[in-house]
């Protein structure tokens, strides 16, 4: 298995070198809207760890992750008043990983609507802004 690149987008963002459209971060996980979304409010969740994907993530990291995939998950499906929910995650390249950071899609899905394809299209910012506050308000709705 490969090393983990400290220098990734994913890496950025945490770091604050990088911005993006937050929804939810504590002190273990980070996440936030994907620039190129495939459905409307497709959010991307990420640990603060260290980890290139699901093959070497430390448990606690990763079951830390998955708590808050699924806190936005809930809050997604509210704020985008979706049918349902698709979680992805991709490990290593020959699946079809592309930022080798450890990071779960959380894909709101609507009835009779397909998926757009990857990185078709990059939302603009006035666009992202006001679906980042609604998805922050969902989540803050869920309550502790």
């Amino acid at each position: 298995m490969s090393v983990y690149d400290r220098d990734n987008i994913f890496a950025k963002i945490l770091r604050g070198e990088v911005p993006s459209f937050k929804v939810h971060e504590d002190d273990h996980t980070l996440a936030f809207l994907d620039i190129m979304p495939r459905t409307l409010g497709h959010t991307l969740v990420i640990p603060k760890a260290p980890a290139r994907n699901l093959l070497d993530a430390p448990s606690d990291a990763l079951s830390r992750t998955i708590l808050a995939v699924q806190r936005v998950a809930k809050a997604a499906k509210i704020a985008f008043a979706a049918d349902g929910v698709t979680l992805l995650q991709f490990s290593e390249q020959a699946s079809g990983q592309v930022v080798f950071h450890l990071h779960f899609h959380v894909l709101p899905r609507y009835d009779g609507i397909p998926l757009l394809p990857p990185q078709t299209n990059m939302e603009s910012n006035e666009t992202l802004v006001p679906r980042a506050a609604k998805l922050r308000a969902a989540i803050a709705n869920l309550g502790v």
